[in-house]
């Protein structure tokens, strides 16, 4: 498990109903659509209406563009009428939605392939293939594509008109086949040096091996996307080489057919590895079909298994097998393919998946580089390993980054260059974060009576920056520089190097986080807090009684109880606990110890909520164990006969907030409710779900609450200390947008289960209400950031309420909730100083204890952007993007905050290539390398549910996932916008490490094997049609395909090495994630698929979001555009 994920569990976004009928998505808890046809949604990244095709349905075939004619002979050229394309420029006609709704059917045996790839239906995932268009096209083509090295200095030629999102004019698809063996690209970098960029396109030229004698440089150039290749007529075999004709105009044509050599590499990559025909060769070994191997200069591909059928491509690497160039040796236009029959038309081109940056290689790469060593935080500025790597940290005086994670470790020196930059200053803070058990938890500092040393100007806490004077008498803020006397009692005499003597001996000298034991004057109205109360309260409205939802829960606590949170060494929890059941009113109950029977006392009067009762409400466990025992048995008989289908909502929480305004003290409301609140109360709701919103200047409205009176209700209850974690089991809308205000302003969590079914839902919600119930939580908390000179914090996102610019106020912050803080600077910066951030969390223990816990952490600053994009952490920064983002549309139509976003990164590649990259042709796409990945990731982020929703997401859907992504931390939003894949078939079932990942692909998957695609909410286990007998016997129990059954929500437990094996893959993530994930079994070509498809983010989506190969030509050409 990665050691900076916590170990959690948690439920994902709801469920499907009974049998999922329709098509909902039983993953987010969509509500199914009546009445929509099956064709409606295709395979996300698969056929449209009008594009079901009776083809093995396996990847929804996607054809060439022009219509089943075979592909143009040699010299020939097709008209550019028949060239389809999608709305995504030159990009893969299919990969989603035709651009002609005709099916559109690729004979087989016309699609040369090169040797060892069989013919086969072609499906096309997020791949062009295109048939060469006239040949004046190839050099268009060229040009663009030749636009894409990941990045480029000045716009050599401006693209091709319409490339991009729109239907460009008639381009060829840009790509060239690059066999993936551009592994030689560059050297893995280590942790120390700051790698440099990638470049998109090595500016290479199209597919064709590099020159004898010519060796691809293996300097690590800016990342390249290879695909993104020069153009054949541009000069240059990747910067390195040969000095790329910047700048030359490129000539308008180039009579001669689609260049030889830029051949289709290896399966298509349409095919999505599961055909029917004849297999590629051994398809998880070995370079794919296409031009030999041979040739290749670099190092050998990684070891860890290739993804299906495509070789692994090293560390991103793109100097990918190289297209025929005029001005070198090499094939000519006209002369045969190399690698496939004389006279054979070449097959059209593309740009190869495996020639962009690989997330999966980044990550194997980062693990393989710094998972051995530990981090050691004693140097400022030091850029951690990636969420995904598991390593040990040593604190030895900045906060580990399971605390504390940044956009960047080297700050601009000036607010000029961080606007020319654009790249966002931000910190993602999860204050509470669970550790690892072999790190240390932070030690907590007494100082008695007069509390913690602080300075007198900024009030910032001592700690390890703090600079002591004249003897040790005095000492020197580093964040204000204001001078404060030491306070007698802390005094202590300073070494040679004027280091304190006592600097080992106290922990807010020597660590980055610590806690301090707070004074009296910390407190609510100068007293020291009594312990929190939780108080359980119940819809036992007809809904809940009828799905056994009532039961279930009173079964539950009987137990739970035993397990509420308790300090270290306590031998029973200080927490109290209360029980409330309600409808259209309330039921308070009396289990006073002293009681024989539980006492129910009813408020019908809801419109003006006050508690019954004071003594008896909020008990011990242990001593009120029988009565409370007999309460949770009588609950369910008492409402079982219930009629009553209408509930209140506000009256619930307003009771919660009273009983804890009269015990003084702070407190957690437990609320499990199943419709919306349509009774006549304060809070009352109306349905106002309306699709025919969604993009449109209205649709900001659906993320809004309805009405005020929850933001005033969340106001009441952080004033109070009262946290609100909120349990839903909707069959319809129930306006989580509204209901969710409280929840998300107190600190508190939402959990979603649709259409809730006992059988199928209750492991998940039972092992997400142990954890809710048993996890770490801080009370009445508040937060504070301090900075030294030059930055402060400006904006935060999360869940929390704030009164003021500076005060982060939480009525509760458990350890997996984020605080994401982006800073401005309000001055200079030096680079001798850098930059210190303090973050300063007050808030009570579950045992009634007022501390202080504090993260300290110090960063470089710069006067070269060079530097600043050497140390960017990509992960954190598309967390922060998504926060902004998904708060944006509460303000904003979905399509400006999307085009921001777009906009903002365009802006952030195109400054590095200004001014970072070497010189290189427009052509080029250079990314930084810590940011080869930032394009990727922001479609993800961009093909979201909350910013383009398919059409069976709900509203409800979409708050919900607005709301939780604002809390989460980096590890969570990584594997959320990009899931894990994980090949079943392929895990060792003798070690206990996880299979290798592969990338988020249709065409990744061979139907001879199984998957398992993991996002922190769920987990799907994909089988393919053509999966062995024997496997399947092994894992479902069943003898066939046919007979496993997709309604069932956990795997069999099976005696043999398969199934334990799965079996302890799927624990293994449930045990990091922070919500327990549902398990959703999908067989190839069942309705379900789609919605597993709907994961496989790199491909194109129904919904209308690009493939990653798409995307990245996008904003190549954004760039471009900005840079001319």
């Amino acid at each position: 498990m990665s050691v900076n994920q916590q170990a959690h569990t948690g439920p994902p976004y709801g469920q499907p109903q009974p049998g999922y009928q329709g098509y909902q998505q039983p993953a987010y808890g969509g509500q199914p659509l009546p009445g929509v046809p099956q064709s409606q949604y295709g395979a996300y990244n698969g056929p449209m209406p009008g594009y079901q095709q009776p083809v093995p349905p396996q990847g929804s075939l996607r054809a060439p563009p022009t219509s089943g004619a075979p592909p143009p002979a040699s010299g020939a050229s097709v008209p550019s009428s028949h060239l389809v394309y999608s709305q995504f420029g030159h990009g893969d006609v299919q990969n989603g939605i035709p651009a002609s709704a005709a099916p559109m059917q690729r004979p087989p045996a016309s699609q040369p392939f090169l040797p060892g790839s069989a013919p086969t239906p072609v499906s096309q995932t997020s791949t062009f293939q295109q048939y060469g268009p006239p040949p004046a096209s190839v050099q268009q083509l060229s040009n663009h594509m030749a636009g894409m090295t990941i990045g480029s200095t000045t716009a050599s030629a401006p693209p091709p008109a319409g490339l991009g999102y729109g239907p460009p004019a008639s381009i060829p698809p840009v790509s060239g086949s690059f066999s993936a063996t551009g592994s030689g690209l560059y050297t893995p970098y280590t942790a120390s040096q700051g790698p440099p960029p990638t470049s998109v396109s090595q500016g290479l030229p199209l597919a064709q091996p590099p020159f004898p004698g010519q060796p691809i440089s293996t300097q690590r150039l800016p990342t390249q996307v290879p695909g993104f290749a020069p153009p054949p007529s541009s000069t240059g075999i990747g910067p390195s080489s040969y000095p790329p004709t910047t700048g030359a105009p490129r000539p308008p044509t180039m009579p001669g057919p689609p260049l030889p050599g830029q051949t289709v590499a290896g399966p298509p990559t349409s095919q999505p590895n599961h055909v029917s025909s004849p297999p590629p060769p051994s398809a998880m070994s070995g370079p794919h079909p296409g031009p030999p191997m041979s040739g290749l200069h670099g190092p050998p591909p990684p070891t860890h298994p290739p993804q299906p059928g495509y070789q692994m491509q090293q560390n991103g690497s793109f100097g990918q097998v190289r297209g025929p160039q005029p001005n070198y040796g090499g094939a000519y236009p006209g002369t045969p393919n190399y690698g496939s029959q004389p006279g054979q038309p070449p097959p059209p081109k593309r740009l190869d998946p495996d020639s962009i940056p690989s997330p999966i290689q980044v990550i194997e790469d980062d693990r393989s580089n710094r998972g051995s060593e530990p981090f050691v935080t004693g140097v400022r500025g030091q850029v951690p390993p990636l969420v995904t790597t598991n390593f040990l940290v040593k604190d030895q005086g900045n906060a580990s980054p399971r605390y504390i994670r940044c956009t960047s470790y080297n700050i601009p020196c000036t607010s000029d260059m961080a606007k020319q930059s654009q790249v966002p200053l931000a910190a993602v803070i999860k204050p509470l974060a669970t550790l690892p058990p072999e790190e240390t938890l932070p030690y907590l500092v007494d100082h008695g009576e007069s509390g913690p040393v602080r300075c007198n100007r900024c009030k910032a806490y001592m700690c390890p920056f703090m600079q002591f004077i004249e003897g040790g008498r005095r000492f020197q803020c580093c964040f204000c520089s204001c001078v404060t006397e030491v306070p007698p009692h802390y005094f202590q005499h300073l070494d040679h190097t004027g280091k304190r003597v006592d600097f080992y001996d106290r922990p807010e000298l020597s660590l980055g986080s610590y806690e301090f034991l707070a004074t009296v004057d910390y407190c609510k109205n100068n007293k020291f807090p009594s312990p929190p109360a939780f108080i359980f309260m119940i819809d036992v409205s007809y809904n809940a009684v009828k799905s056994g939802l009532v039961r279930l829960i009173c079964e539950e606590l009987k137990s739970l109880l035993d397990y509420l949170p308790r300090e270290g060494n306590m031998e029973e929890s200080a927490i109290r606990v209360g029980f409330v059941t309600y409808n259209k009113v309330l039921h308070f109950y009396n289990v006073k110890s002293s009681l024989a029977q539980p006492q129910m006392m009813v408020v019908s009067d809801v419109a003006d909520m006050f508690v019954p009762l004071l003594d008896g409400f909020l008990v011990n466990v242990n001593e009120s164990r029988t009565v409370i025992a007999s309460l949770l048995d009588q609950i369910p008989e008492m409402f079982a006969d219930t009629r009553e289908t209408e509930t209140v909502f506000a009256p619930v929480i307003q009771a919660g907030l009273e009983a804890l305004k009269a015990a003084e003290c702070a407190g957690k409301l437990f609320i499990f409710h199943t419709s919306l609140p349509i009774a006549e109360a304060p809070g009352k709701l109306k349905n106002r779900d309306d699709k025919k919103l969604i993009n449109t200047d209205k649709e900001k409205t659906l993320f809004q609450p309805q009405t005020n009176f929850y933001n005033n209700l969340a106001k009441d209850c952080v004033a109070q200390g009262c946290c609100v974690d909120l349990f839903l089991f909707p069959n319809q809308y129930l306006d989580v947008a509204t209901l969710g205000v409280v929840t998300y302003q107190t600190g508190g969590s939402i959990y979603k289960y649709a259409y809730f079914q006992l059988e199928i839902d209750q492991d998940r919600f039972l092992n997400d209400l142990r954890r809710d119930v048993q996890k770490e939580v801080g009370f009445d908390a508040v937060m504070r950031v301090r900075t030294s000179t030059g930055i402060r914090a400006t904006d935060f996102f999360g869940a929390f309420y704030m009164s003021n610019t500076t005060d982060v106020e939480m009525a509760g912050l458990d350890c997996d909730k984020t605080i994401t803080v982006e800073f401005k600077h309000d001055d200079k910066l030096s680079e001798d100083s850098g930059a210190l951030l303090q973050c300063a969390l007050l808030y009570t223990s579950c045992a009634g204890q007022r501390r202080l816990r504090i993260h300290n952490l110090s960063l470089n600053c710069c006067t070269q952007l060079a530097d600043l994009y050497r140390n960017c952490e990509t992960d954190t920064l598309i967390n922060y993007l998504a926060k902004y983002a998904y708060r944006g549309v509460l303000g904003s139509p979905v399509k400006t905050v999307r085009d921001a976003l777009i906009n903002q990164c365009a802006q952030i590649l195109a400054c590095y290539r200004k001014n970072c990259a070497s010189p290189s042709s427009a052509g080029q796409l250079i990314l930084p390398e810590c940011m080869k990945l930032l394009p990727v990731y922001l479609n993800c982020v961009l093909k979201s549910d909350v910013l383009q929703p398919g059409l069976e997401v709900t509203t409800d859907d979409r708050a919900y996932i607005r709301q939780l992504v604002t809390s989460m931390d980096v590890a969570e939003t990584n594997v959320f916008f990009y899931p894990r894949l994980l090949p079943l078939t392929k895990a060792d079932v003798d070690s206990d490490s996880l299979p290798a990942a592969i990338r988020n692909s249709e065409e990744r998957l061979s139907k001879g094997d199984m998957y398992l695609l993991e996002n922190g909410l769920n987990i799907f286990v994909w089988v393919g049609v053509n999966v062995q007998q024997g496997l399947i016997q092994n894992l479902f129990g069943v003898s066939s395909f046919s007979q496993i059954s997709n309604a069932s929500s956990t795997l069999p437990v099976l005696e043999n090495p398969f199934s334990k094996k799965v079996r302890s893959i799927v624990d293994m993530l449930q045990v990091q994630r922070s919500r327990y994930m549902k398990l959703i079994i999908v067989k190839q070509e069942d309705k379900l698929e789609m919605l597993f498809k709907h994961f496989l983010v790199e491909d194109k989506s129904l919904s209308g979001g690009a493939s990653y190969v798409d995307f990245l030509c996008h904003m190549h050409k954004e760039i471009r555009q900005l840079l001319s």
